[in-house]
């Protein structure tokens, strides 16, 4: 890619050309320029969708404040508000991923097991492309976090 400005410090790159049928493949180069396009268009993409619901929440939240007479209709719209409230934090804690992700494809790190160093498979990266792990890795980790809960 080539530079073409400089936003904040940082060389902005020209984006690269993909096909809008383009699959990451196993039997072209690991992390390749295509491959890091890929996924970070379908980070962005992912980010923006959450970031949309969560203006739509907060738009219906302000519209349907109100005060409701009915303790029982009032508790259940207060039960409904404080889920919502949950998803929107799940969400928000998940844009912190995505942004994390696309910090490690800035940086050349995108792909690679943060405990091995070994390369995550490229179908794990496109089911969950905020995965900071091999699936062995994961797992490993998810069994060691079972046995200390289970002390």
């Amino acid at each position: 890619m080539t530079d073409i400005g400089v936003d904040k410090g940082k060389p902005m790159k020209a984006e690269s050309f993909l096909p809008e049928d383009y699959r990451p493949a196993e039997d072209e180069p690991f992390m390749n320029e295509r491959q890091l396009e890929y996924f970070r268009r379908k980070l962005i993409n992912w980010k923006q969708e959450l970031l949309s619901d969560s203006r739509d929440t907060i738009e219906d939240l302000q519209r349907h404040t109100r005060n409701i007479p009915d303790v029982t209709d009032r508790a259940s719209e207060e039960t409904d508000r404080a889920l919502e409230l949950r998803t929107r934090d799940r969400q928000r804690k998940l844009v912190a991923k995505i942004d994390s992700a696309l910090r490690r494809i800035d940086e050349g790190e995108y792909g690679y097991c943060e405990v091995t160093g070994d390369p995550i498979s490229l179908k794990r990266l496109d089911a969950r492309p905020i995965a900071t792990m091999s699936l062995e890795a994961q797992e490993r980790h998810e069994r060691r976090e079972k046995v200390h809960r289970d002390d």
